[in-house]
């Protein structure tokens, strides 16, 4: 006799926090583990690479129909699914709800919610509150870069962006960089720098916080650079830029939001490594050309400037060969080292892979019935 009862669990926000959510330390070592199973091939994304971000909603300019949403700034609804190998063996889907007037509401951004299936079955495991989990899984990936990447003495952060992903991105730094002592932030408001500055007196009250009003001030003397703002997207030129002249030698910069960069880092020494290389040749083929004004990672950029042959494939780098041994993290302390960070289901797969154990282990959240028996077979 086969048992058909499929029950599942599900994790609010706060049974997420209590499962341990936001432990950044656990989530970086967490997508260290992702980016070498990036590398082995153990792992399948959505698109004929299988290495797509996912499948979105796109909105037209103009509709005959009042009650369709228009293409406001950030408006993004996507499905993100994928499978991850190894220790995780599960699969999912993302599902993506994003509009920037979210804020007129008092809601973030952003309403997120992850679905964890068996990948045998695909019967449900877990339906779980996701904009903690993405946000943290975001956050780790540049400090997985950063503990490869960046100079072992870093002290400097520079962030542009102060919201959600800025603090994780920060908070993942502090989980890799033990001697960071200061960070210089840029922000739209004076709330949002203000709403930062509170944040990292209560988590990290050792943290120096110096308030700067412009990009180049972010960028000159940090050792580690982060820009982490969202904004319009479709003209390259209105992108938060970096300037050759600004950065250090031997800084790192971990780009996972709307950037651009000049001709100075374009230059053959400035090392350019991706998150994951057949993401960004996914997204190229996936959007017009140039992909840039689509996609407003430098990655993206790095993709049109290959295409254009003013860059050469062997230039670029993948963070899974750098985690995985087969490829050199940081070389000297003088090198410039530039990361994109696209963002993948797969992070979202192995985070919540982890906090669903946890959640189980220890009892939280809500069990629910699909059904004892099917009605259809």
């Amino acid at each position: 006799m086969n048992d058909t009862k499929i029950d599942f669990i599900y994790l609010s926000e706060q049974d997420m926090i209590r499962a341990g959510v936001t432990d950044m330390a656990a989530c970086v070592d967490t997508m260290e583990e992702v980016f070498h199973l990036l590398h082995t091939g153990d792992y399948r994304m959505a698109g004929p690479n299988n290495d797509s971000h996912g499948a979105m909603i796109m909105f037209p300019e103009e509709s005959p129909f009042p009650t369709m949403p228009k293409p406001t700034a950030d408006r993004r609804m996507m499905a993100m699914p994928a499978y991850l190998g190894g220790s995780f063996c599960t699969s999912g889907v993302k599902w993506y709800g994003s509009n920037i007037a979210n804020r007129d509401k008092g809601l973030p951004r952003s309403i997120l919610m992850f679905t964890l299936t068996d990948p045998d079955t695909a019967a449900p495991l877990a339906y779980m509150s996701a904009n903690l989990l993405s946000a943290y899984r975001t956050g780790a990936v540049p400090g997985v870069g950063a503990r490869h990447l960046a100079r072992k003495d870093s002290r400097v952060v520079g962030l542009l962006g102060p919201g959600v992903m800025g603090r994780t991105s920060v908070a993942a730094f502090m989980a890799t960089c033990p001697d960071i002592d200061t960070v210089k932030v840029k922000g739209r408001s004076e709330k949002s720098v203000n709403e930062f500055i509170d944040w990292a007196k209560t988590h990290y009250p050792q943290l120096t916080v110096e308030v700067v009003d412009t990009a180049e001030a972010v960028v000159r003397d940090s050792d580690i650079v982060t820009y982490c703002a969202s904004g319009e997207v479709g003209d390259p030129d209105q992108y938060p830029l970096v300037k050759r002249e600004w950065v250090k030698p031997g800084a790192f910069l971990a780009m996972p939001a709307p950037t651009n960069f000049d001709e100075g880092l374009e230059a053959p020494e400035i090392r350019k490594v991706l998150d994951n290389t057949g993401l960004y040749e996914a997204w190229y083929e996936e959007v017009p050309k140039p992909a840039h004004h689509t996609i407003p990672l430098i990655g993206v950029k790095f993709m049109d400037m290959l295409h254009a042959g003013t860059l050469d494939a062997s230039a670029l780098e993948d963070l899974g060969a750098i985690v995985s041994g087969d490829s050199p993290g940081r070389r000297n302390d003088d090198e410039i080292i530039m990361m994109s960070v696209g963002g993948m289901p797969v992070e979202d797969v192995a985070w919540a892979t982890v906090i669903y154990r946890k959640a189980v282990e220890q009892g939280i959240g809500v069990r629910l019935n699909l059904w004892d028996e099917p009605a259809l077979k």
